[in-house]
């Protein structure tokens, strides 16, 4: 049986429907977030987190954000010792040179953002034809629609609900009607397109984000900070699951 990271790696990856494992049905899927776990015992929290849909991976540069994570040597690790799908979310700038170094370390996704590259669409393209998934991040004050017209361009958009570049943060809730706004124009457009939710998600706010449309949730804090992860990563995705609009 074929690793996630096979999987993607197949010629079936490279086209428009990329999939996940697990994520076929448009179910909800649990991404947790590694910022908010111990960066000294990282393949520990990697093994604590075995039950999510996959692993989210922020790589900040001091620039595009004002913190500094982690970067190439550390995320190829990860690549290495996690059997989970590795959600790269890219907080730097020049994307564009560096998305597909970050493809190449054996990330199934990697997430740029609208503020910091200068050609979405050619990026996207260069990424799925590498056989991964190509995601486009959205800031709270940045308007969703701008992209509607390369929707079909993104194997999943990640609506930024705190502000990016630190974990912990309360999330925003007004970044709900945005998250409406992209999931009823990819149903009306018969797309198949992953909204992805990053920042504040709990068990008390997943089903918020699940019932406006947010299909992929990343979990920081509320997955790390509790006394068992594996048991948070259940019960968020319980709570969102029974909430979920399609």
């Amino acid at each position: 049986m074929s690793s996630p990271r096979s999987y993607l790696k197949s010629s079936e990856a490279v086209s428009s429907s990329l999939t996940l494992p697990r994520m076929e049905n448009m179910q909800i899927h649990i991404a947790p977030s590694i910022l908010s776990a111990d960066f000294a015992n990282l393949e520990r929290d990697l093994k604590a987190i075995s039950n999510a849909d996959m692993v989210h991976v922020d790589v900040m540069d001091h620039h595009f954000v004002p913190n500094l994570t982690l970067g190439e040597p550390i995320v190829k690790r990860i690549c290495e010792v996690t059997d989970l799908p590795v959600d790269v979310h890219l907080m730097i700038e020049d994307p564009d040179r560096w998305a597909p170094e970050f493809a190449k370390l054996g990330a199934s996704s990697v997430t740029f953002h609208m503020g910091a590259t200068h050609a979405p669409v050619r990026l996207a393209r260069q990424l799925r034809e590498m056989g991964v998934k190509a995601c486009f991040a959205v800031r709270p004050a940045e308007s969703v629609e701008p992209i509607f017209d390369i929707l079909d361009e993104f194997d999943m958009i990640l609506i930024m609900t705190v502000e990016p570049g630190f974990g912990g943060q309360k999330f925003l809730a007004n970044q709900i009607a945005k998250t409406r706004r992209l999931r009823d124009e990819i149903t009306r457009r018969g797309l198949n397109t992953h909204i992805q939710v990053d920042g504040g998600v709990s068990p008390s706010t997943a089903p918020t984000v699940a019932e406006a449309g947010a299909d992929v949730l990343v979990a920081g804090s509320a997955v790390y900070g509790a006394e068992n992860p594996a048991q948070a990563i259940d019960a968020i995705r319980a709570q969102a699951q029974e909430h979920f609009r399609a």
